[in-house]
């Protein structure tokens, strides 16, 4: 198969998103969504998947696609570096950074080089990370722009109020098609994580597993203005949940509320699902604000105490 450079640097960044995000041999890639996450067609995310295929790093799945094989460290050499834990947590600091305002809208590579002490070869795949999941981009002459995200409590809680609205109502939506392989695929994600991995997978990879379910709902509405406010919320909040995920065993509890909620789905329950998405999305407002307000290390009752007296 004659190849591209863009099939090549796609194939790069497609294996850069298998290793940051540690998804396991099986899982099946979705031509759909790997091509909103680069932004380009299906038609070269295809060639990427089959330059993955020749490389033992992915392999076609039954009934179409291609799913993760079970590859190693000599799968991955000739594509590109093989981000670290070091590289996780440096994408981490630096997000937390940002949500934090310790960076400016607007930084060139020396500057992350010096601040992070990184190699130019690390710092690469890092920001070619960060550009893929929509908080920065490079900017036409030097430099990079972060782009928008949620940094105050408010827009945080705002975020949810606005969900609360669209979410539940999207399930009664007129022309509502239920996509069955999809919401399937995400229960078996969901399960797994109930089953034990929601206490081995990261941040960022909880983040897209949940996220991508309650976009995955969504779509079913076929409202084209409910997906893309999602979606947008999504990438807004991203940075914000990365530095308040819930305690893993809280986080458990609302992976098994998705499976009930799919569940009603699946049976066709449209009504009951729509009502069992409000409460999800209440409680978890209610929870993900309390965790907001708590330092790291704080207990809530010293939360509660430092919030009375500098009230």
């Amino acid at each position: 198969m004659q190849t591209t450079p863009l099939t090549q640097q796609l194939a790069a960044q497609i294996a850069d998103h298998i290793r940051a995000e540690r998804l396991g041999e099986g899982e099946r890639l979705a031509e759909r969504r790997l091509g909103e996450l680069f932004r380009v067609s299906r038609s070269p995310v295809r060639a990427a998947l089959k330059l993955l295929e020749q490389s033992g790093i992915v392999r076609p799945g039954e009934g179409g696609g291609f799913v993760i094989a079970q590859p190693d460290a000599e799968a991955f050499r000739g594509l590109d570096h093989v981000p670290s834990y070091e590289d996780d947590q440096i994408y981490l600091d630096i997000a937390d950074d940002r949500v934090s305002g310790r960076l400016p809208d607007r930084i060139t590579e020396n500057e992350l080089l010096r601040r992070y002490k990184l190699t130019r070869g690390r710092l690469t795949h890092i920001l070619r990370r960060m550009a893929n999941e929509g908080w920065i981009e490079r900017l036409p002459g030097h430099g990079w722009e972060f782009l928008p995200v949620l940094t105050s409590l408010q827009a945080y809680e705002d975020s949810y109020r606005f969900r609360l609205l669209i979410e539940p109502a999207a399930i009664l939506e007129p022309g509502f098609v239920l996509n069955r392989p999809a919401l399937e695929h995400c229960r078996d994600q969901q399960q797994w994580l109930v089953d034990g991995a929601i206490f081995e997978v990261s941040n960022a990879r909880l983040f897209e597993l949940n996220s991508g379910l309650h976009e995955t709902i969504i779509e079913c509405s076929r409202n084209s203005f409910f997906i893309d406010a999602l979606k947008r919320i999504d990438r807004l909040r991203r940075l914000i949940d990365y530095r308040q995920m819930l305690e893993r065993d809280s986080a458990r509890v609302r992976c098994q509320e998705h499976l009930q909620l799919i569940d009603l789905l699946l049976a066709g329950k449209r009504v009951e699902a729509a009502e069992f998405m409000k409460t999800h999305l209440e409680e978890l407002s209610t929870l993900k604000v309390r965790a907001r307000n708590l330092r790291p290390g704080q207990s809530s009752g010293e939360a509660a105490k430092s919030r009375s007296l500098s009230a």
